[in-house]
C-alpha cells in the first residue's frame, strides 16, 4: 500500500513540470501576499509579535513586514502572521483554508537568508502549497467541522516542504520532516475573530521551518506520524482519503482553482456580497434581506451582531448591511468599531436573516431582497464561476495598488516576471 507521507515527500523533493497556468496563478498569489502582509503590518497583532521576535534578538537572516530582520523562524512566525492579520490573503477551497500565508512566509525566509534564486522560492511555494491543498483533502471537512483551522493544520506541511525542498533535502529526509511536522502542526477555529486566528499561519509558517532545520541536523522522528491509528489524521478527525489526496499529483496543479479575495472580509462571505453586488441593494428600498449559504459556514462566518471592525469580517448580517449602506467592503477601513457602532447599521441588520442550505455548495450564496414597494429580486453567485487569468490579473493588480499603491505593485510584479533574488523581494515587506 502507499504511504501518503512517502507520495508527498517524493513531490515535494523530486522533479516538477508545473502549467503555465500554476506558474502565473502563484505569482499573482505572492504579489497578494506581499500587498496584504504589507498592508498589515503595523495591525496590533503585527506589531506585538514583530516585537517579540525582534526583542530575541539572533542572526538578522530574513527581512520581517514592518521593518527588521530575524532568524529564519523568526520571520516566518512574523510573516505569516502579519500576512494573514487582516484576513485578505487567498483561500483554496478543496484546502479549506489559506495557502500562501502558511507556505510563502517559509519559503521566503529560507530562500532569503540562503541566497536563493526568487524562481527557486516560487517553484518550491507552488510545490509546498500544492502539498498543503493535498494534505487538506485527505484531512477533509470532518477536520475543519470538528474545530481545526487547516490554515495552521495543513498548512504547517506544505510550509515544511517548501523550506525542504529549498534546503535540499532527500525524499527520505522530507518524509521524516512530514513526520516532525506532524507533532507540531496545530490551530483552532476558537481563535476566528482574534488576534489568534493570524498566529495560527504564523505558526504554521515556523513549524515547517523548524521541522526542516532539526531534521538537517540529524534529528529522527516517526515517519508516518501522519498516518496510522495514533497518527495526525486519526487524533485529528481526518477522513484518511488517500485517493483525493494522490490523484493527479505532479500532473494535475489544485492550486490553480485558489480563490484570491476581493473583499477584506472572511471568504465565506464573498459570495453573498458578490450576489449583493448584483442587485446593487441600497439601504432606502431594503424591507427585508435573506442570504442563503453552505451549512460550514455558519460556524465561521455567522456572527450575528458584532461590535468590532474585527468579528465584523465574519458576520454575514453586518457586511450586507454595510453593502446595503454604500461602504466599500474592499477597502480596510470600511471594517471598523465606529462602523459596527453606526444605529443605521444596527438596525438594518435586523433586517438581514441567514439560513443554511445543504442544497449550495461552499463557494455558492443566494441573495434575496423584499423591496419596500413589494418587489422580490434573487442574485445567486458562484466563486468558482470562470474567471480568466486576465481577468484574475487585474483584480489583483488593482486590489494590491489599492493596499500598497500603483509603483510598488509595479515594482514587485516585474520583479516576480523577470526573476532576479530572493531578497530582492524581500526588500520590499520592510516598507
Amino acid at each position: 500500500m502507499t504511504s501518503l507521507t512517502n507520495a508527498l515527500a517524493g513531490f515535494a523533493t523530486g522533479p516538477v513540470t508545473t502549467t503555465p497556468d500554476a506558474r502565473v496563478v502563484a505569482a499573482l498569489s505572492a504579489l497578494d501576499w506581499v500587498a496584504v502582509g504589507c498592508a498589515g503590518a503595523d495591525e496590533p497583532v503585527s506589531r506585538i509579535t514583530r516585537s517579540m521576535i525582534l526583542d530575541e534578538g539572533g542572526a538578522e537572516a530574513a527581512t520581517l513586514f514592518g521593518g527588521g530582520a530575524a532568524p529564519v523562524r523568526g520571520a516566518a512566525l512574523v510573516n505569516g502572521t502579519v500576512s494573514h492579520a487582516l484576513d485578505y490573503d487567498d483561500t483554496h477551497f478543496a484546502h479549506i483554508g489559506h495557502p500562501s500565508v502558511a507556505v510563502f512566509p517559509a519559503a521566503l525566509s529560507w530562500a532569503e537568508a540562503n541566497g536563493q534564486a526568487l524562481v527557486e522560492m516560487l517553484e518550491a511555494a507552488l510545490v509546498g502549497m500544492e502539498l498543503s491543498v493535498r494534505v487538506g483533502l485527505w484531512l477533509g471537512r470532518g477536520h475543519y467541522q470538528v474545530g481545526f483551522h487547516q490554515t495552521a493544520t495543513a498548512g504547517a506541511f506544505g510550509a515544511a516542504a517548501a523550506a525542504g525542498r529549498l534546503a535540499g533535502l532527500t525524499s527520505a529526509q522530507m518524509a521524516q520532516a512530514m513526520g516532525l511536522t506532524a507533532t507540531r502542526a496545530a490551530g483552532l477555529k476558537a481563535q476566528f475573530g482574534t488576534m489568534g486566528k493570524p498566529y495560527n499561519a504564523g505558526t504554521a509558517a515556523a513549524n515547517g521551518i523548524e521541522a526542516v532545520q532539526l531534521v538537517r541536523l540529524g534529528f529522527e522522528a516517526e515517519v508516518l506520524a501522519m498516518e496510522g491509528d495514533f497518527g495526525f489524521g486519526a487524533t485529528h478527525h481526518g477522513a484518511d482519503d488517500m485517493q483525493a489526496a494522490l490523484e493527479g499529483l505532479g500532473q494535475e496543479w489544485l492550486f490553480e482553482q485558489v480563490s484570491h479575495k476581493f473583499h477584506a472580509c472572511c471568504h465565506g462571505l464573498h459570495a453573498a456580497l458578490e450576489a449583493a453586488r448584483e442587485l446593487d441593494i441600497a439601504e432606502p428600498e431594503v424591507e427585508h434581506i435573506t442570504v442563503r449559504s453552505h451549512p460550514r459556514w455558519m460556524s465561521v462566518c455567522n456572527q450575528p451582531s458584532p461590535m468590532t471592525g474585527l468579528g465584523a469580517k465574519f458576520s454575514f448580517r453586518t457586511v450586507l448591511a454595510m453593502r446595503a449602506l454604500g461602504y466599500d467592503t474592499a477597502r480596510l477601513d470600511a471594517f471598523s468599531d465606529k462602523v459596527c457602532a453606526e444605529p443605521r447599521l444596527q438596525a438594518l441588520r435586523e433586517r438581514v436573516t441567514v439560513e443554511a442550505d445543504d442544497t449550495l455548495s461552499e463557494t455558492e450564496a443566494v441573495v434575496t431582497l423584499l423591496r419596500r414597494d413589494g418587489q422580490e429580486r434573487v442574485a445567486r453567485h458562484d466563486l468558482r464561476g470562470p474567471m480568466t487569468l486576465s481577468a484574475r490579473e487585474e483584480r489583483v493588480r488593482g486590489k494590491a495598488v489599492g493596499l500598497i499603491g500603483k509603483a510598488r505593485v509595479d515594482g514587485i510584479w516585474e520583479l516576480l516576471q523577470r526573476g532576479g533574488a530572493a531578497s530582492d523581494l524581500a526588500r520590499y515587506l520592510g516598507g
